[in-house]
């Protein structure tokens, strides 16, 4: 099968094509994903940063927003960049303004009362294991109860970022709790 062109894809992408945008995605996934893992030095961001990416490019490609559509390796990349100087920009931002201890999630004491140590245990290594800004955004959430649009203009995330995030940390809670069940059910 011929790879399609940058011209092709962008055509393509805009007349409404999904298979273009899985085919924009394949051509160039790797590469962003190289380099943001060569800049942020870590999978987990380098995956964030890729899929930032991909939701800016296909935006603006929807959105007839590409000058150059035989330069969109080039702009792909350039979005990359942008996507990590905002990464770093915003972990300054929130470095500096919320302080470290606030940055972890805590079970509130009137709930503490209310579970049993196992289930607090498997909670609180659920939340050690998910990176501070997963942990903010839970914070946000659960805590404070405000709606994904608005945890995103806070951290200044795109709302599908919030829901990737969220989902995520909800993957490892049910992961927690279904073994917590198993077990459960073995003491029965």
């Amino acid at each position: 099968m011929l790879v399609p062109t940058d011209t092709e894809l962008v055509v393509s992408i805009q007349n409404g094509q999904s298979d273009s945008e899985t085919a924009l995605y394949e051509k160039y996934s790797a590469r962003v994903y190289y380099l943001a893992l060569k800049e942020t030095r870590s999978q987990h961001d380098a995956e964030d940063v890729r899929a930032e990416t991909f939701l800016r490019v296909l935006q603006a490609v929807r959105g007839n927003q590409i000058r150059s559509a035989h330069s969109l390796g080039s702009f792909v990349l350039g979005v990359t960049h942008n996507v990590l100087r905002e990464l770093y920009a915003r972990r300054r931002q929130v470095g500096d303004v919320i302080p470290a201890e606030d940055n972890l999630l805590a079970i509130p004491s009137h709930e503490q009362i209310y579970l049993d140590q196992e289930i607090r245990s498997a909670i609180q290594r659920t939340i050690g294991r998910l990176k501070p800004r997963e942990q903010l955004v839970l914070r946000l959430l659960i805590y404070e109860e405000l709606p994904s649009e608005e945890v995103a203009r806070r951290l200044a995330i795109a709302p599908e970022r919030v829901r990737l995030v969220k989902s995520r940390a909800l993957k490892h809670f049910r992961e927690i709790h279904s073994r917590l069940k198993g077990t459960s059910n073995k003491r029965s």
